[in-house]
């Protein structure tokens, strides 16, 4: 009997595969892809599982696109689903999307899933489409396959071990001006920083100040690279929220733009501006309570805005503050004695300094020492109850789970103006008989 070349060729193949998965990884990822194709199009998925895990992810996306759709799906479906998941995050989204429709409902539900990260977390921030080297590729080739992809990187490129785990990382400095047969081994240095996809921004963050890092890799559970987050992406993130905080504080909302439809706009901004109006009649109604005293010292009408004002710009300052601390993890919700304490004495020495300057433009205009001392100590007290306001409201919004940026204003606002009016029409009332 008499076998084809053909079939003993395919049978020393899948010998090969099957017996040496490793070191056939390591082959593959050296030849043309078309040399490869020809070689396994023919064998069947559970010969080539165990390769294709060890894979570097770039090589094993481009390879798995070439392959008949039949050995696609086969073994997307029979991967381990963060190894899958892993996979398609290198493909474009359009090609991403073909594979996953192709699969059983089951299987394209969880790796969905497996691949939705929460909002503001690293596996947002992350570019997947990163390429990742392992430490026998020589300097030559490294630089060569950089040029072959067209692929954008930051100044590092980081290498991996036989299951896909990251350890070690080489600047593309070092790369450049080394000898091209120099392992990227030899060039490489510890990873000094790494951060899990499900990690919040603020994490993040952290890591890119303590590090002074440009780059910062992305990993799974089990240390295995899923992508990388440059530090020009996360200052861009970074300014569209700290934008979207400043139109949410003021009853805008997040998504709304310059040119946005003024439908969409009025939508948006209707239901805050209610609410706002709410709390302006509830501050009218505190002014209603001293309706007499008004009448009787037309003055307290002149000076009350000014009371209001002032209240309102130093519990905004309060707020501001407080809002970047939570935002950059300065403080928690465990800190709000501390903040508010601060906020108070700020408040209470702020008081007394504007208390000063104002009696003294009062006492000038009106010459009424009663109007100065219900001005002045009128003034301490709002501003000490504006500093309480900026520093607890937004920290017991994030305390109840709500977006600070969101709501803090409006409450704001209508602390500030009950506590000024409250104060100075309440101290009126008390010392009529000085004015």
């Amino acid at each position: 009997m008499t076998l084809e070349p053909q079939v003993v060729d395919q049978a020393l193949t899948r010998r090969f595969l099957l017996d040496y998965p490793r070191e056939a990884a390591h082959r593959i990822e050296t030849l043309d892809p078309k040399d490869f194709l020809d070689a396994v199009a023919e064998q069947p998925v559970h010969v080539l599982l165990p390769v294709w895990r060890r894979l570097v992810p770039a090589t094993a996306a481009e390879l798995l696109t070439r392959l008949p759709e039949d050995l696609q799906s086969g073994l997307l479906g029979e991967m381990e689903p963060q190894d899958a998941a892993r996979l398609l995050g290198q493909l474009p989204e359009q090609e991403r999307q073909t594979q996953l429709a192709r699969l059983p409902n089951s299987v394209h539900r969880e790796l969905t899933t497996l691949m939705e990260y929460p909002e503001n977390s690293a596996g947002r921030l992350m570019n997947p489409r990163v390429p990742a080297y392992r430490g026998t590729l020589t300097a030559a080739q490294a630089l060569d396959s950089l040029r072959r992809e067209k692929m954008k990187t930051s100044r590092s490129l980081f290498l991996i071990d036989d299951e896909g785990r990251l350890n070690a990382k080489v600047f593309l400095q070092d790369i450049a001006i080394a000898a091209p047969e120099t392992p990227l081994r030899e060039l490489s240095q510890p990873v000094t920083a790494a951060v899990q996809s499900t990690a919040p921004r603020e994490e993040v963050s952290e890591l890119f100040e303590k590090h002074q890092l440009l780059d910062l890799p992305v990993v799974d559970i089990q240390g295995r690279m899923l992508g990388m987050i440059n530090h020009s992406s996360l200052v861009q993130v970074s300014q569209e929220d700290a934008s979207s905080d400043v139109l949410a504080m003021v009853g805008a909302s997040r998504e709304e733009r310059a040119l946005s439809k003024p439908f969409f706009s009025v939508k948006k901004r209707m239901p805050w501006m209610q609410i706002n109006l709410v709390t302006a009649f509830m501050a009218a109604a505190v002014v209603g309570l001293f309706e007499n005293t008004i009448a009787q010292y037309t003055a307290l009408a002149v000076l009350l805005p000014v009371v209001a004002g002032q209240s309102g710009n130093a519990g905004a300052q309060a707020l501001a503050v407080t809002m970047r601390g939570l935002a950059l993890r300065e403080i928690t919700a465990r800190h709000w004695l501390q903040v508010m304490f601060k906020e108070i004495r700020v408040g209470f020495m702020n008081g007394i300094g504007i208390a000063v300057t104002c009696g003294l433009g009062v006492y000038a205009w009106s010459g009424s020492p009663g109007l100065v001392i219900v001005i002045a100590s009128s003034m301490i007290l709002a501003m000490v109850m504006a500093g309480f306001a900026g520093a607890v409201v937004p920290i017991a919004l994030v305390r109840l789970g709500q977006d600070p940026a969101q709501a803090s204003s409006i409450i704001l606002t209508t602390v500030t103006d009950i506590a000024g009016f409250f104060s100075f029409l309440g101290i009126a009332t008390m010392l009529s008989g000085l004015l």
